[in-house]
């Protein structure tokens, strides 16, 4: 059986095996309710805390600043929703970006459908918002500005400290999606300036199905989830231990390792975007050139179908994403390449390469080879039909 190249990395991660290790305790002879009285329950009592802290050191929070969730997507949802019901008597206005993951976007679209007003703020070239841009769409009336920190799609770095000097001078909230970030780059709350901020297990080694949202002191938010008093009344259910448990694992090795894990991965990805540039002709690199995120590698091919590429990658035995998975699922043009100005036929030929920490320079060589070829093939196919 042919051996999988994964270069997916910015789509989900593959489980550290310390992570397994620390989350197995929890999974059988732990697995009492935190939140029960009987001294069995103090053990998962006690990881659910260490946990926390692990999280909380990791972007230079405090422990009660941490709430746990089922992933990005729910921290997402929390803040965004959680701070406009909480603060609607001050204003009903939010400011966010025309690039920003689905999460957030939907989320926005459903306070609209409920009166708020959103102003979409537009990004250049390389998708980067411009902080003035941010500075001149906040009015009166505007409670929240939520930008993300790496884009999921071609992994540029937003401005975020720039623009948290902003929403402090204005005494404005500020989110933001750091869900590519976190556990990949050095992340800390208070140098960003950020009140808000989301992160997910599964993008840095840690288990799907679990993440947190960073909430300052003395944000004024409504809890998303009724229900019981978890999480100190801000996220009801019964916590889920053993995810608990691999998130925090997850971070203190992303804490420890980080610097050698950036080393690792921006090198490969150097080393992939180099030979390809040089290699295949019509080929354009997405997002800034070097405020990016170390794995992401988002490429343009001309005159090829990002998803026929993946799809005959997948058989050479290489594992990459058509630009955006989220997107790509819904059959949508990318909207962040649009937002980005990048015409319709070019961006259907979006691909996505990311590296990660088990990725070899073995595997680098392979691709370097493979690709090329692969993009000839369809190119000859494009040409002889070309409603293709």
């Amino acid at each position: 059986m042919m051996k999988k190249i994964y270069l997916d990395y910015a789509t989900t991660t593959p489980m550290h095996p310390e992570v397994r290790g620390a989350m197995l305790p929890y999974l059988g002879e732990f697995f009492w309710n935190p939140g029960s009285l009987y001294e069995e329950s103090k053990k998962p009592r006690e990881a659910l805390e260490e946990a926390r802290h692990q999280v909380a050191l990791l972007i230079g929070a405090r422990s009660e600043e941490i709430v746990f969730t089922s992933g990005g997507t729910e921290a997402n949802n929390f803040a965004i929703k959680g701070v406009a019901f909480a603060n609607q008597k001050k204003g009903t206005h939010i400011v966010t970006s025309q690039i920003e993951h689905q999460s957030v976007l939907y989320a926005l679209k459903f306070l609209e459908k409920l009166g708020f007003t959103v102003t979409y703020v537009p990004v250049n070239k390389y998708g980067m918002v411009d902080p003035e841009e941010i500075a001149g769409a906040i009015t009166e009336k505007t409670i929240l500005v939520s930008i993300m920190y790496g884009n999921h799609e071609v992994g540029t770095l937003e401005p975020i400290a720039e623009i948290g000097r902003i929403t402090r001078e204005k005494g404005i909230y500020f989110h933001t999606d750091a869900t590519q970030v976190v556990g990949i780059l050095p992340v800390d709350v208070d140098t960003l300036g950020v009140d808000l901020l989301s992160l997910s297990g599964h993008k840095f080694y840690g288990p799907k199905g679990v993440g947190a949202l960073y909430i300052r002191e003395g944000v004024r938010i409504s809890p998303l989830i009724h229900g019981g008093m978890q999480e100190e009344g801000r996220r009801a259910g019964t916590e889920n231990i053993s995810g608990i448990v691999g998130l925090g694992k997850a971070a203190e090795l992303a804490r420890k390792e980080m610097t050698q894990r950036i080393d690792h991965i921006l090198f490969l990805r150097n080393r992939l975007g180099d030979a390809l540039l040089k290699k295949v002709s019509g080929l354009y690199l997405n997002g800034h050139p070097t405020q990016r995120l170390p794995h992401y590698l988002s490429l343009c091919v001309e005159c090829v179908k990002g998803d026929a590429l993946t799809l005959l990658l997948d058989r050479k035995g290489i594992a990459v994403s058509p630009g955006s998975t989220c997107t790509f699922t819904a059959r949508k043009p990318s909207h962040v390449l649009k937002a980005m100005g990048i015409p319709l036929e070019l961006a259907e030929g979006s691909l996505l390469f990311s590296t990660g920490i088990y990725t070899r320079e073995e595997d680098i060589d392979v691709v370097i080879e493979t690709f090329p070829p692969v993009v000839e093939k369809l190119r000859r196919i494009s040409v002889m039909n070309p409603s293709s």
